[in-house]
């Protein structure tokens, strides 16, 4: 991809899928809006944008093609401005997510969501778009201790079927049990059977990952989902975040975390089984948990800001 190239894409997305004005982008392209405005007309007359935008293929010099080439997957890499603050950037790149979730789901499909802080700001911005016949699951349970979260998982499931006419399967399970061997007794009962089957029947999975600490802060780590004693272990077992509530280490591995076997969202190697399945990440903190989750093989499209994006290339331990 050209340099010419890579700027019609970049003022493109800004354009269309940010709702940036073009002075905006001409100020963050260093350039004039009569510019910008010629980048948005080629980026129409050339095909680029016709409802989503083209992925990075794996070729090229850009970020976005460097993160394809390396993890084999579909990128799409949000620009931002250099000073925006990370509420900000948030809430372009979840703009995008929901935009391109959009374009891809469609009647007599299953879309299965993992709750968090980067899904409700999906929610914020999903399109309308009625379907006939499609499904919305929760991929994870919600409740805690201090919450059944009921209110907080429900509301977010209910705008995803709102925004698609799609019916909703909740999964009011605790988001960890306090042992194991009543999860597995629970996965016994025909009612949490048939919401694991809706689960296992999905098109599309969308998550982002969950950091331990710093910038936005992941929901299940800062509304009382775990005890200090679970944060501790963590730690002694080098955990730098999760995907659906289950925990990951810097290489991906997962399986002999001992929290994992109380949680309810689906591991890594259940996860893979769904064609499609969409991450959704902005801030720094993420780039650890999202090396995680794209070397434990979960991610097959990315949406991410390209501030992150940078740190991920850059970051000697990709």
């Amino acid at each position: 991809m050209s340099a010419r190239e890579q700027d019609v894409l970049r003022a493109a997305s800004m354009y269309y899928l940010q709702d940036m004005t073009m002075e905006a982008i001409a100020k963050h392209l260093h350039t004039s809006r009569s510019t910008v405005s010629r980048l948005v007309k080629r980026a129409r007359d050339t095909g680029l944008v016709e409802i989503r935008l083209r992925p990075a293929q794996g070729k090229g010099p850009g970020i976005g093609q460097h993160l394809a080439s390396t993890w084999g997957i579909d990128v799409y890499v949000v620009p931002v401005p250099d000073q925006v603050t990370r509420v900000d950037r948030l809430e372009q790149v979840a703009m995008s997510a929901a935009r391109l979730l959009g374009s891809w789901f469609d009647s007599d499909m299953t879309l299965g969501i993992a709750w968090g802080t980067t899904l409700s700001a999906v929610a914020r911005h999903l399109p309308r778009r009625p379907t006939r016949g499609s499904a919305v699951v929760q991929l994870n349970g919600a409740a805690s201790t201090r919450s059944s979260g009921l209110h907080y998982a429900g509301d977010l499931t209910a705008g995803f079927g709102a925004a698609f006419d799609a019916q909703v399967h909740d999964f009011p399970v605790p988001a960890f049990f306090d042992y194991a061997e009543t999860k597995r007794a629970m996965w016994r009962e025909r009612s949490v059977r048939r919401v694991l089957d809706v689960q296992r029947h999905a098109d599309i999975a969308l998550f982002s990952v969950g950091a331990v600490s710093g910038g936005v802060p992941s929901h299940v780590y800062s509304a009382g989902y775990l005890e200090p004693e679970d944060v501790a272990v963590l730690e002694d077992e080098g955990v730098v975040g999760d995907v659906c509530t289950v925990f990951l280490r810097q290489d991906g591995t997962y399986r002999d975390i001992a929290l994992n076997a109380r949680a309810t969202g689906p591991a890594p190697d259940e996860l893979r089984r769904v064609p499609r399945r969409v991450c959704v990440v902005a801030g720094d903190n993420k780039v650890a948990p999202l090396r995680a989750a794209l070397r434990a093989g979960v991610v097959t499209d990315l949406v991410i800001d390209e501030i992150t994006a940078s740190r991920l290339v850059s970051d000697p331990r990709l």
